[in-house]
């Protein structure tokens, strides 16, 4: 993999490349809080108050009042038992899994899930099988090649970021031994999914009981860090056995700052996520109308996977003509050869989405 071109994002839903302006369709910043006026205050008085960060490990010295709030305001908005914080997104998955190390006879892992599971699989200390993507079957067969008397830990991602789908938490559940648990990677779901943003888990329509959730704050809620969001056994059992949570410095406070507010507007402000889902639903049925085949996934994101070298030139030209960053990514989980992923915003205009689907409709046809 090769860096990517420098961009420096602008007035909410653009960015300015190569001394052009242009409407950006890409990232995950889904609510573009990251450049809301409400999270940069909080962001600056956060510095203010509190300075850069504590230098400190949490259990140690460095054990602030602001990540306790947080935290509560995390276990409010997802109706969670508890949450704990950790630095970063990737880092939760990792986290659970050194607390975790030892406790299941096998991992499956869904085979398109992101990489920070993977890399989570490492440190259980069990075998790990893995399954075909949003295959409820498929994972009971996996089950089977356990044999009986099992203990099973499943990893998926939420929402899959590649095209928007959700895992099927409810049918893997019925497929599942009593006592096995559910690892969702939610970094995209929470705050997208769910009647209330809660994230797959409850687009599925599930209990917690099974399931732990991990998010990041760097996406919806338009920050940055991540959580562990389960059962208060599971946060004292990564304090005693997690060398990653207990050898690292918490999040810099005025991040926490700003995450605070993200995670209160969300919270506090439905329309966000209606104006999403409005957002979404629009491009979707006009490219369908289109003649474009588009899968029903519940996220805001349009893939789309040119066949040929001449195809993904011309879409290019055509979105750079219209005023739009050609929003083309090549990611582990994703194909090979790369793909166009167009994230719709709930802070799009409507001139901004009828001037990408004037691109798209003709791209279909």
């Amino acid at each position: 993999m090769t860096e990517a071109e420098l961009l420096q994002q602008v007035n909410r839903t653009y960015v300015r490349v190569r001394q052009r302006k242009l409407s950006y369709f890409s990232g995950c910043d889904y609510f573009r809080l990251a450049s809301h006026p409400r999270v940069l205050a909080a962001l600056q008085a956060g510095a203010r108050q509190y300075g850069l960060n504590v230098a400190a490990s949490r259990l140690t010295t460095g054990n602030h009042v602001l990540y306790r709030e947080l935290e509560a305001e995390l276990v409010a908005f997802f109706a969670a038992e508890i949450a704990l914080l950790v630095p970063g997104g990737y880092m939760t998955n990792l986290v659970v899994a050194q607390a975790l190390a030892g406790s299941f006879s096998h991992a499956l892992m869904d085979e398109r899930s992101h990489p920070a599971l993977a890399d989570a699989t490492l440190l259980l200390d069990c075998p790990v099988l893995q399954f075909k993507s949003h295959d409820a079957e498929a994972l009971a067969r996996a089950v089977q090649r356990c044999g009986p008397g099992s203990k099973l830990l499943v990893l998926t991602d939420g929402m899959f970021s590649r095209d928007g789908s959700a895992a099927p938490l409810g049918e893997y559940l019925k497929v599942l031994p009593r006592d096995a648990m559910i690892l969702v990677d939610d970094a995209h779901g929470a705050g997208v999914l769910g009647r209330t943003g809660k994230g797959t888990p409850e687009h599925a329509g599930v209990s917690r009981r099974r399931i732990i959730q991990t998010v990041t704050l760097s996406k919806a809620f338009g920050a940055y860090g991540g959580a562990i969001l389960g059962a208060r056994r599971l946060r004292q059992r990564i304090l005693d056995r997690s060398r990653m949570f207990a050898g690292s410095t918490p999040l810099p406070l005025p991040v926490a700052n700003a995450a605070l507010a993200g995670v209160r507007m969300l919270r506090a402000d439905r329309g966000l996520r209606r104006r999403l889902v409005a957002n979404a639903t629009y491009v979707k049925s006009v490219l369908r109308k289109a003649g474009l085949a588009l899968a029903e996934t519940p996220g805001p994101v349009v893939p789309l996977f040119p066949q040929r070298q001449s195809e993904f030139v011309r879409l290019q030209r055509a979105l750079l003509a219209a005023g739009i960053y050609p929003p083309f990514v090549k990611y582990p989980g994703g194909p090979a050869s790369g793909y166009f992923r167009f994230v719709i915003s709930s802070e799009h205009t409507r001139a901004q989405l009828d001037r990408l689907l004037k691109v798209l409709r003709a791209y279909a046809t």
